[in-house]
């Protein structure tokens, strides 16, 4: 029977703290804009935790139940490591999916844009479709596409829209930065998983690069959103604050290009997560300055 260690590994708490960043700069650009609302940020924030726990959940359901967990480097998953029944790991996955889509209704309600509501609907469809269903993209080299849309656009641009009504290039900007850096958590992962995966036809987009050019991909997702961040100083100075992210940039990038494997990269995924944190932090205080 899992416990409560087991459950809160199972969510990967500490990738949680990440989630919250695109709401950080879509709030920080509504900010600069002189229409923050804090109320709606919290629900953002609301929306974006549940959402990422939804995701983790039946993505460790999924995997498990099609065997892809069943040899793994990093800590064993509820379902692949026998810890919790795929049933109880599917229902946590979809009573967060329900949390969020509670959330994000009262968040279009109090905003007024009820067509955010097809957005959210797509967005569940998503999470689930990531790992689940006869046909998951994550398992088409598409996971990138997912996340960068879902977890980087529609998360930073929803939370200033829900608060402005208006989306200026800051925040598009800022979207975009962050949805990389989202996408070089989950390419970190897959690269880490390569051997395994390819054996059980999980082809994501670290397999369908190889290793290397998965590498030289994750150094390019941890970069660019650092430029992204330094451009927006155009409209507002305080935004080149995201280039006191470099010397950490610098270093997992080393570390990935260098060749770590293992455990090794299990470090960087965690540092990763900070980076991505740290990003939303400085550019969301940066466009709100």
């Amino acid at each position: 029977m899992a416990t409560l260690t087991d459950w809160l590994e199972g969510a990967r708490v500490r990738t949680l703290p990440a989630a919250v960043s695109p709401v950080l700069i879509g709030t920080g650009a509504a900010a600069g804009a002189g229409q923050a609302s804090v109320g709606r940020a919290l629900l953002a924030a609301g929306v974006a935790l549940a959402l990422q726990v939804g995701v983790n959940f039946a993505n460790d359901y999924s995997d498990g139940v099609r065997g892809t967990d069943d040899v793994r480097t990093g800590p064993p998953r509820l379902t692949g490591g026998g810890k919790a029944s795929p049933r109880s790991v599917k229902r946590a996955a979809l009573l967060s999916l329900g949390v969020g889509a509670l959330l994000g209704a009262v968040l279009v309600a109090v905003s007024g844009s009820w067509w955010l509501l097809a957005a959210g609907g797509l967005a569940l469809v998503a999470a689930w479709g990531y790992t689940g269903g006869k046909h998951p993209y994550g398992y088409l080299g598409l996971g990138e596409v997912g996340v960068f849309l879902f977890f980087g656009l529609m998360a930073t641009l929803g939370t200033t829209w829900t608060q402005t009504h208006a989306l200026p290039w800051t925040a598009w900007a800022g979207a975009s930065g962050v949805g990389l850096v989202a996408c070089a958590l989950l390419m970190v992962n897959n690269i880490r998983d390569i051997p395994t995966d390819a054996r059980v036809g999980k082809t994501t987009l670290a397999v369908r690069l190889g290793e290397r050019r998965a590498r030289l991909a994750y150094a390019g997702m941890v970069w660019l959103p650092l430029v992204l961040g330094a451009l927006c100083a155009l409209e507002s100075p305080w935004a080149l604050l995201v280039l006191l992210l470099a010397p950490w940039a610098l270093r997992v990038s080393r570390v990935v290009l260098g060749g770590a494997v293992g455990r090794d990269l299990i470090v960087v995924l965690r540092d990763t997560g900070l980076l991505q944190l740290g990003f939303g932090l400085l550019l969301g205080l940066g466009l709100a300055l």
